[in-house]
């Protein structure tokens, strides 16, 4: 198969910016169909990067733009990653996401998969088993359950069941969780599930800056990272401070971040529930004097319960936000950790979750709003947990 060629070219020798013959002669099954031309390689020292856009210093950039630059830094960065998965090259990738990273670094190291995510990811965890660093993306994370086998067991487990010696550096990106009107197929969110297995370390990224240093991060771990997207993040735009647009800002996994100071109430969430959260916390201090925290964990495995511990003991009061189901969810996990923790002498109130509904999404548009987590919602329940509704 073309694509398997293109593995075995891929060396932590062969990993260059300079053309080889023998790309000249390998048809790829994609290219096959198609009268274009092949995309010449580019050496990637000479690509000026896409800067965020500027206005008298202020500086922003989108969720989506941050995932890109952090897999162009990245790759210019380190001959070994190369970026795979389904439309990522010729099609930009389905979100996006890869615009711009098969004209840069050529086919050798941005490559269109077949529809087969058992495949690819699987050919992903070898190249990493011998060396190399991939950025595999999953159209989304739903798909990724065709290939939870080659995630799991593969990639999570060889490293401890080899005594150590063969590690998976391997990357697995995509968009989890509901997006809009795509079903219920396409709308779980899988956070809960993948920080249950020891060997992976799952990060959820909230703004452009989780999405920049997170990516970053895992691209750089040793071991096998799961970063969690969402699909209705990517076009949202945030400022971005001269570190975090430098080439080598990244962020620690396994450390939340206290987005927002308050002393009645804490609130927990990760992914876009973060934004929900920081919204109903503004109205709830304008409406009703209400001050909450706001805690944007970041990492889900590792879990970085002590910042939340160190909340909570400032606050006396925890609510967990997700847009996952209620059951065995990432705010179940915050809460157990927290009342097993000398923080739970500090509460005065007994924690509460707020997630998307036990249901399957539905796919009506008047239904699929109910399902999920609101502002509204969020602001409500503060106030009746407090006592002020």
């Amino acid at each position: 198969m073309a694509t398997r060629a293109a593995l075995t070219r891929l060396s932590t020798r062969s990993l260059t910016t300079a053309a080889r013959p023998l790309a000249a002669t390998t048809a790829r099954a994609a290219l096959q169909t198609t009268p274009l031309a092949r995309v010449p390689r580019t050496p990637a020292v000479l690509i000026p990067r896409r800067g965020a856009s500027t206005d008298e210093g202020a500086q922003s950039m989108t969720v989506r733009d941050a995932l890109n630059t952090a897999m162009e830094e990245e790759m210019i960065r380190d001959s070994t990653v190369f970026v795979m998965g389904e439309e990522v090259a010729r099609y930009n990738g389905a979100y996006k996401v890869t615009k711009g990273l098969l004209d840069k670094f050529g086919e050798e190291r941005v490559i269109d998969t077949p529809i087969t995510e058992q495949g690819f990811a699987g050919l992903a965890v070898g190249s990493a088993f011998a060396g190399l660093r991939p950025v595999c993306e999953f159209m989304t994370w739903n798909f990724a359950m065709q290939a939870i086998d080659q995630i799991v067991n593969s990639a999570g487990k060889t490293h401890y069941m080899s005594g150590g010696n063969v590690s998976c550096p391997v990357t697995f990106r995509g968009p989890n969780g509901a997006a809009a009107g795509v079903g219920a197929q396409h709308s779980q969110c899988l956070a809960g599930w993948l920080a249950t297995i020891p060997g992976l370390k799952v990060v959820s990224p909230w703004n452009a800056a989780d999405a920049k240093g997170l990516l970053k991060a895992a691209i750089r771990d040793p071991n096998p990272v799961c970063v969690l997207e969402n699909e209705l993040m990517y076009g949202v735009g945030f400022p971005m401070t001269k570190e975090e647009m430098s080439d080598d800002f990244t962020l620690p996994i396994g450390k939340a971040k206290v987005e927002r100071e308050g002393t009645d109430v804490t609130l927990v969430a990760h992914s876009k529930s973060v934004g929900d959260a920081l919204q109903a916390a503004e109205a709830l201090e304008k409406e009703t004097g209400i001050k909450a925290e706001v805690v944007n964990l970041r990492s889900i495995r590792p879990l970085d319960i002590e910042t939340v511990i160190a909340s909570v003991k400032k606050t006396n009061h925890l609510i967990t936000v997700e847009g996952g189901f209620p059951a065995h969810g990432v705010g179940s996990e915050v809460i157990a950790q927290l009342c097993e923790s000398p923080a739970f002498d500090y509460l005065d109130a007994a924690p509460e979750r707020i997630t998307g509904a036990d249901v399957p999404t539905p796919y009506a548009e008047t239904l699929e709003t109910l399902a999920f987590p609101t502002v509204d919602l969020i602001s409500q329940t503060v106030k009746r947990h407090l006592y002020r509704s």
